[in-house]
């Protein structure tokens, strides 16, 4: 499963995105946890230090790596070079899976102990000092779409991404790469703002969008957004103590959360699994190969200096990370 945090910036996206990895390691399910943030803050949020989070390899610094790897047998991949952040996989690629070593891996993932549990955690990096007024944050965050493009995952494993601001995840196809999109809003115009924006964008592509109301304090906040939201809103966080704690770096254990914030986390699991029987493959290869020959002809053809539509397999599709169980239940 594929999930993504998005919100408007200071919404608390990422605390809810490592309130909710961590919901999920207490399981014993295997995550991975990707920071795409141009903020870089997961980490913290998971508890390291801002020194072991300034410590983390990012995938940008080894992109290169990464698409060497990726790229494997593909014979319509003439080098690593020739590959862009929309590349999707074909005949002869590696591919990934959540519950494997590889080297992708070993370069650029982190374990992190939980209170419970434990999760795997990548990260896009930050701006370095040769990158300002030269170049964009999506060249590094272009490092998880090839990634997300190369995954294979199934129904009882994770990977959760804390995404960009606002609709800054829209300046590439990554925002169709997920099985479902948690949208977190406050309970302001400016709030559901970004959710009218982002469904907007996403509705001629299939995005699975649910809207997590967070910083509600009265019933009429959530009447507010149940206004505004309609029958997207799914669940809603109030204030928490526990979250404060966290914050001001102390180490609460996940079962010291309020109550009625656990079950807040139960409704988006089992939205997350809900989802997953409607996931379509083919769909997802489809659009892949659409964002790469967009970005082949804006700008990918004239700095490889090929045309890089010619990467994309017709027949390939990921392989299905269902069981077989689960396939015979969607087909019902």
């Amino acid at each position: 499963m594929k999930i993504a945090f998005v919100g408007k910036g200071g919404s608390g996206k990422t605390t809810l995105s490592a309130l909710f990895i961590r919901h999920l390691a207490a399981t014993g399910r295997p995550v991975i946890a990707v920071d795409a943030d141009i903020n870089q803050h997961l980490g913290p949020a998971l508890g390291l230090t801002d020194r072991q989070a300034a410590e983390l390899p990012s995938l940008g610094a080894h992109l290169p790596q990464i698409k060497e790897y990726l790229r494997g047998g593909n014979p319509r991949i003439a080098s690593a070079e020739a590959m862009i952040k929309t590349t999707p996989p074909g005949s002869g690629s590696r591919l990934l899976r959540i519950v494997e070593e590889n080297p992708v891996y070993a370069a650029c993932a982190r374990p992190v102990a939980l209170d419970e549990g434990s999760v795997r955690l990548l990260v896009t990096g930050t701006f370095a000092e040769e990158d300002l007024g030269v170049a964009c944050y999506h060249s590094k965050v272009g490092a998880v779409e090839l990634l997300l493009n190369h995954l294979v995952d199934g129904g009882d494993e994770y990977l959760v991404t804390d995404m960009t601001a606002g609709s800054d995840s829209f300046a590439s196809g990554l925002f169709t790469r997920f099985d479902l999109t948690f949208l977190v809003a406050e309970p302001t115009r400016k709030g559901v703002s970004v959710y009218r924006q982002y469904k907007e964008y996403a509705r001629d592509f299939g995005v699975a969008l649910r809207v997590v109301g967070n910083k509600v304090q009265s019933a009429d906040d959530l009447a507010f957004l149940r206004r505004e939201v309609g029958d997207d809103l799914l669940t809603a966080f109030g204030q928490s103590d526990w979250v404060r704690r966290l914050e001001q770096g102390a180490e609460p254990g996940l079962g010291e959360l309020e109550p009625e914030n656990r079950s807040a986390l139960e409704l988006l699991h089992a939205a997350v699994d809900a989802a997953f029987a409607d996931r379509d493959p083919r769909r997802y290869a489809d659009q892949a190969a659409h964002f790469h020959r967009r970005n082949a002809e804006s700008w990918g053809n004239a700095k490889a200096g090929a045309d890089l539509s010619e990467q994309v397999d017709p027949d390939f599709v990921l392989p299905d990370g269902r069981t077989v169980q689960e396939q015979a239940a969607a087909a019902v």
